[in-house]
């Protein structure tokens, strides 16, 4: 019986695969690029770019350009989310929106902000903290963390005046986009913000965004689940 030959690629993902669940690629770690990968299973550069590009659109892999491929920390990815400005939505419902200004400042960055920013660790990044209201509810806070190179004036906003997506909408055009998408209990902290009791599920996105010019901002968007679903936000 003819044995049916795993492709090349293939190859290079399992072994991938197999050592992050085997733990010895923890999350974080960096991976072998595409030279590494190409002298180490004798294959074209191409073949080893297939792998990890795949292995990235999976989740499983995160590309920063500059600074190599990683072992992703989220557990779970969703394409299909619109990205919309929270302001749009709440007034296009008839509803009166506001927002809090929570946090606005230059702040050293952990080793995956670092990676997802595309900056080096300790390197400062801008972060702003904004809590979103619907008819004085509030359905959402956003933590948002910015890469300064890209965006220089961000800490000069006022986000009670425009929102941070609206803000860099303009700044910095959005070319590229990626969510994930994760149910979670907040923090006391978050939960006094939203006011919600500490056992409210949560839905949390974290949103990556590119420009033409590389990774502008990664927002963590955290939501209660009974006044949250993907694409709109509802207050009962």
């Amino acid at each position: 019986m003819t044995q049916v030959k795993t492709a090349k690629y293939n190859v290079i993902k399992q072994y991938i695969c197999e050592k992050i669940e085997s733990g010895q690629w923890l999350e974080h770690s960096k991976v072998p690029s595409e030279n590494e990968l190409t002298e180490q299973f004798s294959v074209s550069r191409m073949t080893a770019r297939r792998a990890l590009q795949e292995l990235t659109e999976q989740g499983l892999l995160v590309r920063s350009q500059g600074s190599g491929t990683f072992v992703a920390t989220f557990k779970s990815q969703s394409s299909l989310l619109e990205i919309r400005n929270i302001a749009d939505e709440i007034h296009e419902r008839g509803h009166q929106y506001h927002a809090e200004q929570l946090s606005l400042k230059a702040v050293e960055v952990n080793d995956e902000v670092a990676i997802l920013l595309a900056l080096k660790p300790n390197d400062k990044a801008y972060f702003s903290s904004v809590l979103h209201f619907e008819n004085n509810v509030a359905i959402q806070l956003e933590q948002r963390f910015v890469n300064p190179k890209l965006v220089s004036q961000y800490l000069s906003q006022d986000f009670t005046q425009i929102t941070p997506h609206e803000y860099l909408s303009s700044e910095a055009p959005l070319t590229e986009a990626t969510h994930e998408v994760e149910a979670i209990i907040a923090s006391n902290d978050v939960c006094e913000l939203l006011n919600i009791n500490n056992v409210t599920p949560c839905l949390q996105v974290k949103r990556r965004t590119w420009s033409s010019q590389g990774v502008v901002s990664l927002a963590i968007l955290t939501s209660p689940g009974n006044k949250y679903r993907l694409g709109s936000h509802l207050v009962f």
